[in-house]
């Protein structure tokens, strides 16, 4: 029996449970039922703003993350190679990890723009986890198959492809998995505080001003959409590739 998964009887239960509540409560200003949020979603899409937001926000917080995820791979298998490097990099990564969002949020405002805020603090949240899980990846590597490796000879691009990808595989994902969603809520809160014109983050400031409860959850909602089908995308993305690289 799979683990973790959804299942739709319980996405049901759940939206049955908030739709009491909020029936309960009578005041959509407190809590705003699931059938509000929809209607006024479906009102919001037929907006050109709705898109340019969502597409502003889109692409700032995946560049960020993209970023994070080529340097994190390229940073861990420096320090998978070199000590040095290795101890080098550790108190940053325990700073960035260890030090509040807000607080980073706030500092970076200072060198930066609210324009590019949300790349820089997508990429710096999702940093760490891609360099530590590659790189305990990469240090878990089975020593049995590289020897064996060197017995028969193999090429490097083999011991790369068959040896060490296929064994990093399993770190990776697991990080991008947990990165993607981080990536998320730490752009989407950088936005919120830097509230850089014609972003997401803007218009749930905006609701939040004027008291506009079924657009802040309208607006939540569809990042949660936009966050999931993502995350789909880009993990079907690295198995796809990982597969053509088998077979070349």
């Amino acid at each position: 029996m799979s683990k973790g998964k959804l299942k739709w009887w319980s996405v049901l239960v759940w939206l049955l449970l908030w739709q009491a509540l909020s029936m309960y409560i009578g005041q959509a200003i407190l809590l705003v039922s699931p059938v509000l949020v929809i209607k006024r979603l479906s009102e919001l899409v037929f907006q050109v703003k709705f898109w340019q937001a969502v597409f502003s926000s889109f692409w700032h917080i995946a560049a960020g993350f993209l970023l994070a995820t080529v340097l994190g791979v390229l940073l861990a298998s420096l320090a998978a190679r070199f000590r040095r490097i290795e101890e080098f990099l550790a108190p940053a990564m325990l700073v960035i990890k260890a030090t509040p969002v807000a607080s980073i949020i706030i500092l970076v405002l200072i060198w930066i723009s609210s324009r590019n805020l949300s790349i820089f603090i997508s990429f710096l949240m999702v940093l760490p986890i891609i360099y530590t899980n590659v790189l305990k990846g990469i240090c878990s590597t089975d020593i049995k198959l590289l020897e064996m490796a060197d017995i028969f000879q193999i090429s490097q691009y083999r011991r790369i492809v068959y040896i060490y990808i296929s064994q990093v595989m399993p770190f990776f994902q697991s990080a991008c998995s947990i990165g993607l969603g981080l990536s998320w809520k730490s752009g989407i809160a950088a936005e919120v505080i830097g509230i850089p014109q014609g972003s997401i983050g803007e218009q749930l400031y905006q609701a939040k001003v004027y008291l506009a409860t079924p657009d802040l959850f309208a607006w939540t909602l569809t990042i949660i959409i936009i966050s999931i089908i993502f995350e789909r995308l880009f993990m079907l993305a690295i198995r796809f590739s990982f597969n053509r690289l088998e077979r070349m």
